[in-house]
């Protein structure tokens, strides 16, 4: 079965979180804002001055630097020559999405802006200012960008009055925040059953009243009814919107503490001189025994609330807390909790059925709603279509992810890691035309970074690189690894953790290679791939590619370049391929070439006999089997 997802999007009320077999995925639409840069008319520099050393210093050091409040300001070098910077990111993002966007900005704004003194550019997720002029401490709200929802509401007075509260009300929280923060998030009530959110924040650097006058400035200019839009300036910026787009849990756990409040014990005054001792241990014996009878007061009283607590709560306290979805990674709850935040999968509670199964709203701690849907036992998709998937439409989905890859990896600006491709991440137009999604996991890279390393593993199993896997390690050669099992998949119809072969079940690598070191390559193939208008040539050349994309050694591996032009030139003969990442060879293996079995002209039969004896050392002599151990 080929395991490409067709994925339909249906815009339903509160339908911002969708989940497959008991998973909560966050979905979020939105107006997208790449980039919107301003290069100020304030005088330029020449290459090579005194002023571009600084500034390139100064953004050099912007990303690494920001601090967790999102805040950053910084300056280099000495008048007239000095270079300023500020960042700002938006308040609900975490620290490493900041520092991307940072990052990427800077690059952006470089080469936007090449020789200007003076620029701003804003960004979904920060803004980065630069200046040869003090800018800490003022407050402008010039120059301005602005982006609306083309649509107006449908009862626009009620709308835009419902809307001005909101804003009078963040407008108000944001300007009383501190030196690190000022910003506020929140939502109200709309006409037809619509509920409105908006982010207002202030750049910390200027006093609550700046703050307070420059929002209000903003909420003056939001045309009457748009159902959606933002506004930004250097020292604010504004944006509403009828779905969730911020991250409530982030912002509540940058809110600071109040610290508890001091408890003040009175002191007794000293006798005076000549009080009898009767009375100061009269004295001692009422303090002791009040306090005795105050705090036993205070245990029944506290008692008393964890009894009337203890029987108010359900027999199983499942409740989801709100930070627990902080992080895509966590996005997993035991099926008792989904019980819970769904009332049981009630049929009130049910918002529609589809082919894998029905889908439920519920209600996070928060009071945010989420989507649940709960997988049927005959899910699936139907086998009776496999047939239409035929050899020219499977071949141009290969070709569509390897030029996606292929963009991702060299001829996008910035080099980008996807980390998780798979089928699912794949998904078809009506024209059958690969689109690679899902970048919650990707890394951006410069253009003279390759490699990467991490302590924290995310990514499915199976489409894994061993390096990636086992040490952390990744770079554009894990994406050609999973481009490769990948290719296997679509051209045997199954799926990687459960090849089928008879009455055995093992991993599709595995079962790949297998079959062609023993002359049997021809097994992996899709029965409906036989007889199609694919000839077995073209087909057995696909695997023979994806086996050079999943090879342990990441420098025996291709590159995404070198895959598209192996698709699309049969001339390029193809290396022999070397033992795949995870496979435990056995003791009835051969090395055949893949080619020679077929009867191809693209290697000579002296090179296969090569090859053949060259490997020959791979099989025990003993029909012992050799097994080499890695920990995973």
């Amino acid at each position: 079965m080929l395991l490409v997802t067709i994925v339909k999007y249906t815009v339903m009320i509160s339908k911002r979180r969708l989940s497959s077999f008991i998973f909560l995925v966050l979905i979020a639409i939105h107006l997208p804002l790449s980039g919107a840069q301003t290069c100020l008319n304030n005088g330029n520099y020449t290459p090579s001055s005194t002023y571009q050393t600084n500034l390139n210093t100064l953004l050099s050091s912007l990303s690494p630097n920001v601090p967790r409040s999102g805040f950053y300001n910084a300056s280099v070098g000495q008048n007239p020559d000095r270079a300023n910077a500020i960042v700002l990111c938006r308040g609900d993002i975490l620290i490493d999405t900041c520092r991307s966007c940072v990052q990427e900005t800077t690059a952006e704004l470089v080469s936007s802006c090449p020789n200007q003194r003076q620029a701003i550019l804003w960004n979904d997720f920060c803004m980065l200012r630069y200046s040869d002029e003090l800018m800490v401490g003022t407050m402008t709200n010039n120059p301005r960008y602005s982006l609306w929802n083309p649509q107006n509401a449908s009862s626009p007075d009620q709308f835009m009055a419902n809307l001005t509260t909101l804003l009078y009300n963040l407008r108000g929280q944001a300007a009383i925040g501190g030196t690190s923060q000022k910003v506020a998030a929140g939502n109200i009530t709309a006409p037809d059953s619509e509920t409105i959110f908006s982010l207002v924040q202030c750049t910390p650097d200027i006093t609550s009243d700046d703050c307070n006058s420059c929002l209000t400035n903003l909420t003056a200019d939001v045309p009457p009814a748009r159902r959606g839009g933002r506004i930004y300036t250097p020292s604010c910026n504004l944006r509403y919107e009828l779905y969730y787009f911020y991250n409530g849990s982030r912002l509540q756990e940058l809110e600071p503490t109040a610290p508890p409040p001091r408890q003040l014990i009175p002191t007794q005054p000293s006798p005076p001189p000549g009080r009898n001792d009767n009375n100061t241990i009269t004295r001692t014996i009422i303090i002791i025994v009040v306090s005795i009878v105050a705090s036993l007061i205070l245990i029944g009283f506290l008692g008393f609330l964890l009894r009337k607590r203890i029987n108010q709560k359900p027999k199983e306290d499942f409740q989801i807390n709100s930070d627990e979805i902080s992080s895509v990674e966590s996005l997993q709850y035991e099926f008792g909790k989904i019980k819970v935040a769904t009332n049981d999968f009630s049929e009130a509670n049910k918002l529609g059925q589809g082919g894998f199964g029905a889908v439920y709203k519920g209600k996070l701690l928060n009071g945010q709603e989420i989507a649940v849907k709960r997988l049927s036992m005959n899910s699936g998709q139907d086998p009776a279509k496999r047939s239409n998937l035929n050899w020219d439409r499977r071949y141009k989905i290969i070709s569509g992810i390897a030029k996606g890859l292929l963009y991702l990896h060299e001829d996008s600006r910035l080099r980008i890691i996807h980390r998780d491709l798979k089928a699912a991440n794949v998904l078809l137009d009506g024209e059958m035309n690969p689109k690679i999604a899902d970048f919650g996991m990707a890394r951006l890279f410069v253009p003279d970074e390759t490699q990467g390393s991490t302590s924290r593993i995310v990514g499915t199993y199976g489409y894994m690189s061993p390096e990636y896997a086992m040490h952390g390690q990744f770079s554009v050669k894990s994406d050609v690894f999973s481009f490769g099992v990948l290719v296997l998949e679509i051209i045997s119809g199954q799926k990687n953790n459960c090849f089928r072969d008879g009455e055995n079940i093992e991993d599709l690598i595995s079962s790949a290679w297998r079959y062609w070191r023993g002359r049997t390559i021809a097994n992996l193939i899709d029965p409906v791939l036989r007889g199609s208008s694919g000839t077995p040539r073209d087909i057995l050349r696909c695997i023979h590619i994806g086996l050079l994309c999943v090879q342990e050694n990441v420098a025996d591996r291709p590159t995404m370049a070198s895959v598209v032009q192996m698709l699309n030139s049969f001339s390029i003969i193809l290396p022999i391929p070397s033992a795949p990442a995870f496979y435990m060879p056995s003791s009835y293996d051969s090395e055949v070439s893949l080619l020679q079995e077929f009867n191809t002209s693209e290697l000579d039969s002296d090179r296969s006999k090569k090859i053949e004896g060259d490997n020959s050392e791979d099989a025990s002599q003993n029909e012992v089997s050799i097994t080499e151990l890695s920990p995973r």
